[in-house]
């Protein structure tokens, strides 16, 4: 059995709002009308459901970037903008829906939400590739219910945000100098560490002109690196070696420094070789009593490797400056470090993001009673 309704609404206008009486009228008879055979009729088949006509050639559109966000990698820190239009629909969305890593803008005004962060703030993450340091921020959308209701009509989301900072090096004779290299973009920009080996004067305060010494004398080097666009860096020299040729692997050869920092020198030969207390941690003083090799006069090449960590880093047995004299010694004070130079001090993890670091090789050229002292770079940026 089915059931129907149906409910009309009529207004006067329809009748022409004309109303006549009538005579009364006298009763009707009425009579059963009886049909012989049975009806026939059915209620119709529903209609079929029509297919869905499409304009031609058309196509469901994705719907566009929004490109919403800009940032700008500083010398330490990054500066992001935010639209409030942040979905790109004409809808500014609640300014504490927005976080950088779980910090909130600093600053806003009808159309833009400002964060800043230091390079090592709000989150963010330190990566390493073979020629980069990768700062990764994420800026987080999660919006909350509309005014009292439980309901919402965006969805939760992240933007990735890196910063990278080159970090392969070109050396030339004399300091080792870096060369910019801008990118094109406002979430990336690149930029070179500003390594240096060089011979310093008696007093540490310039460059010696000369590579020239006599035996006896003191060869004061100083290596240094510079952050520009970093957090504080602190660099530390893992190895040198002597040898007459540019290759390290030639006879005759003199490791007078390794093991991660160990300076040999005084303790094999019972010289006054050290390294001079730290006084900076992007600055590192050491000097060797000048040598040569017997029976050769032609001069020597002396290769380092340096590194580069972060300033935070630990001074522990893979990063550290040690000195021998009546026992080891380490240039920040923190002799446990040297506690592994007579055995194996082992090498830096590269899992371990606050140790790894930039690694560069000087190589040192002085002649006969010692001149002139050139860098040329050998195994660059390799961990």
């Amino acid at each position: 059995a089915y059931q129907f309704t149906a409910v009309y609404k009529l207004s006067a206008q329809t009748f022409g709002g004309i109303c006549r009486a009538s005579k009364a009228r006298g009763p009707v008879q009425q009579e059963k009308q009886s049909f012989q055979e049975p009806l026939s009729w059915r209620f119709p088949e529903p209609p079929a459901e029509e297919e869905p006509h499409f304009p031609p050639n058309f196509e469901l559109k994705p719907p566009a970037a929004a490109d919403s966000v800009t940032a700008i990698c500083g010398e330490s820190s990054v500066r992001v903008e935010a639209k409030k239009d942040l979905l790109g629909i004409g809808k500014p969305v609640q300014a504490a829906d927005v976080t950088l890593g779980g910090c909130a803008s600093i600053w806003e005004d009808p159309e833009v939400l400002v964060f800043e962060s230091e390079l090592h703030s709000c989150g963010s993450q330190l990566m390493m590739s073979e020629d980069s340091f990768i700062y990764i921020f994420t800026l987080f959308y999660t919006p909350s219910p509309l005014g009292d209701s439980p309901i919402i009509r965006t969805v939760d989301f992240s933007i990735s945000i890196q910063c990278h900072y080159q970090r392969k090096h070109d050396v030339s004779s004399g300091l080792l100098k870096p060369t910019w290299t801008p990118f094109s973009g406002t979430k990336v920009s690149d930029e070179n560490l500003y390594f240096s080996l060089r011979l310093m004067t008696d007093d540490w305060q310039f460059p010696r002109p000369s590579a020239q010494f006599l035996l006896g004398d003191k060869m004061r080097f100083e290596a240094s690196v510079k952050q520009f666009h970093h957090i504080p860096l602190r660099v530390t020299v893992d190895s040198c070696v002597a040898s007459v040729a540019p290759n390290i692997d030639t006879v005759p050869r003199y490791a007078f420094l390794g093991n991660k920092g160990c300076l040999f020198d005084s303790q094999l030969t019972g010289s006054s070789s050290q390294f001079l207390p730290r006084s900076q941690d992007g600055k590192l003083q050491f000097e060797i009593e000048a040598f040569k090799f017997q029976q050769d006069n032609s001069g020597m090449y002396i290769t380092c490797s340096l590194r580069a960590t972060t300033a935070d880093t630990a001074v522990d047995t893979t990063n550290k400056a040690c000195s021998f004299s009546n026992g080891w010694r380490e240039a920040s004070g923190s002799h446990r470090a040297c506690s592994c130079c007579d055995t194996n001090c082992g090498t830096s993890s590269k899992s371990d993001l606050t140790e790894a670091g930039s690694q560069l090789t000087g190589l040192c050229w002085l002649d006969a009673v010692l001149p002139p002292f050139e860098h040329t770079i050998q195994n660059a940026c390799t961990l």
